[in-house]
């Protein structure tokens, strides 16, 4: 057990430095690499390597390649979008539930919503990551409150998935007010019972933020592949 612990910490430390290479675009779409590399890089062994890098191939970050190695997933902008209908279509028969059939949010989870998103501007947070675990937060915690433990699971799944490029929206300063007051009106909305109001203004910003993800994730793109085109002819001379 000794000497399995720490081939799991290395695999772990290994993976996680891989997928934040991946995330902040250091590592780029298409991108290829070996084991051998990998372990080069973070003197380890190839079992560690192989086990992060299968790990990362499930959570769709990489993938394997017949006889040649590794690659970083191209970015397919369709699948993301495809997870992101799911979504809403969960998100959407949730608010419904809550409105229509006077399921109440547990009082704890009711207040912590409140106590999030319903503030005075000036008590508004301003770390984008934390926001962004927030923003997930809430609209699982309205799915689960719909009492349906399938689409929650559901949810869940989706989720995950999207996580890599959804904290993307919140990179960006505007879109962490953008977010506040917007979750603050589809709060009040529930809280009413306006079903419609509320579906409403949930299916523009989960729209609004697809699409801002899109914009900031082609201009990234955009910007790396610069930097390792510079970086390229800057080696060559």
């Amino acid at each position: 057990m000794s000497a399995e612990l720490p081939s799991r910490n290395i695999a772990e430390r290994i993976y996680a430095a891989i997928k934040q290479d991946i995330m902040d675009f250091r590592l780029l779409p298409g991108d290829r690499f070996t084991e051998s590399e990998v372990a080069a890089r973070y003197a380890a062994s190839r079992t560690p390597v192989r086990e992060a890098l299968y790990r990362l191939q499930a959570e769709h970050f990489v993938e394997v390649q017949f006889r040649s190695g590794w690659q970083v997933r191209p970015f397919d902008f369709d699948y993301f979008e495809d997870l992101y209908d799911v979504r809403i279509v969960l998100e959407m028969a949730a608010v419904k539930r809550l409105c229509e059939h006077a399921i109440d949010l547990a009082p704890p989870e009711l207040e912590e919503l409140k106590r999030i998103w319903l503030v005075p501007d000036e008590e508004r947070l301003t770390d984008g990551k934390l926001v962004s675990t927030l923003d997930e937060r809430f609209h699982s915690t309205l799915v689960a409150a719909a009492g349906n433990a399938e689409m929650a699971r559901i949810h869940r799944d989706v989720t995950e998935k999207i996580r890599p490029i959804r904290r993307l929206d919140f990179t960006k300063p505007y879109r962490v007010d953008v977010t506040y007051s917007e979750h603050g009106l589809i709060l009040g909305a529930v809280l009413k019972r306006r079903t419609d109001d509320a579906q409403r203004m949930l299916r523009a910003h989960i729209e609004e933020s697809k699409a801002e993800v899109r914009k900031i994730t082609l201009h990234m793109l955009h910007d790396a592949r610069q930097r390792a085109h510079a970086a390229v002819v800057e080696g060559v001379k």
